[in-house]
């Protein structure tokens, strides 16, 4: 689902605006990738430096959702320190993950 990129609330798929505060909203498409624990971290700091990215999810085996970042632009180095610490305490619990991505267009 997604999100408002000014106040965060969550949007059906076909919204133009943000109906809590009016925000045009852009159109996002997801993506998903099954990568596993070992590569986990890398494919995560790969898909922050591509700049359009403004959602990333890991999942589980199963479907459970692990961890969701909030990407806005500017977030740098001691912003994504923590959520790095946390990928790599997923990696060492899970075996594989999925990725999603939520870009926006």
């Amino acid at each position: 689902m997604p999100h408002c990129p000014k106040c965060g609330v969550t949007l059906k798929k076909d919204d133009k605006f943000c109906y809590a505060c009016g925000t045009p909203v852009a159109k996002v498409v997801e993506e998903e990738f099954s990568v596993s624990a070992d590569n986990l971290i890398e494919k995560v700091k790969e898909l922050l430096h591509e700049g359009n990215v403004t959602r990333i999810i890991v999942k589980d085996e199963k479907g459970k959702v692990l961890l969701e970042i909030p990407v806005t632009v500017g977030v740098i180095g001691v912003v994504l320190a923590p959520w790095l610490a946390a990928l790599g305490v997923i990696a060492a619990l899970a075996t594989n993950c999925t990725v999603v991505v939520e870009r926006r267009e």
